[in-house]
């Protein structure tokens, strides 16, 4: 299946479903990756404005959200702590990624892990890659979900305000 077929799928699937359809397009978004969050969660906006529901929907379609991806990144860091941090390095030697590269970030991410997933979940082409560390360095489980929940949160409620705002700016433009 072409990337814009699935990338189209998933827009019908939050156009279609809100609710459902945000939940899993975040899963599916953080899991894999070519599907755009900024580009979900700004329609799930716009539809709450179309469908001129409340704007707690907004909220409620960021928290949706966010946890279609903290569900997401949990696999991702399940992945990591299987795979482990040697299995890793053997992929990464092909990026010319070296040991001492990994031994560097190993150090800082033990000393800054959590703000790395708080602020990593809010920026776009890392955000599914901040729960690599995260699993093959065995971060605590509560922990990992508590700062991905909490930067995933942050993230798709802003996104969401985003569609909802230029949504409602239109219906007073355009009429």
């Amino acid at each position: 299946m072409p990337i814009e077929t699935f990338v189209q799928w998933v827009v019908s699937l939050v156009s279609d479903y809100l609710y459902p359809g945000i939940f899993a397009a975040a899963l599916l978004e953080t899991i894999f990756p070519p599907i755009p969050s900024e580009v979900i969660f700004p329609l799930a906006g716009y539809m709450v404005s179309k469908n001129e529901l409340s704007f707690f929907h907004v909220i409620g379609l960021g928290i949706t959200g966010a946890a279609g991806s903290t569900v997401g990144a949990v696999v991702i860091y399940f992945i990591a702590l299987k795979v482990g941090r040697e299995g890793l390095a053997r992929y990464l030697k092909y990026a010319r990624i070296t040991d001492e590269h990994l031994k560097k970030v190993d150090k800082w991410f033990a000393h800054h892990g959590e703000k790395v997933i708080l602020f990593g979940r809010m920026v776009p082409g890392i955000r599914e890659l901040v729960s690599i560390p995260a699993g093959f360095l065995r971060m605590r489980m509560l922990k990992f979900l508590i700062f991905t929940f909490a930067g995933s949160c942050v993230w798709s409620v802003s996104l969401s305000f985003v569609g909802y705002y230029f949504g409602i700016a239109s219906i007073h433009f355009f009429g």
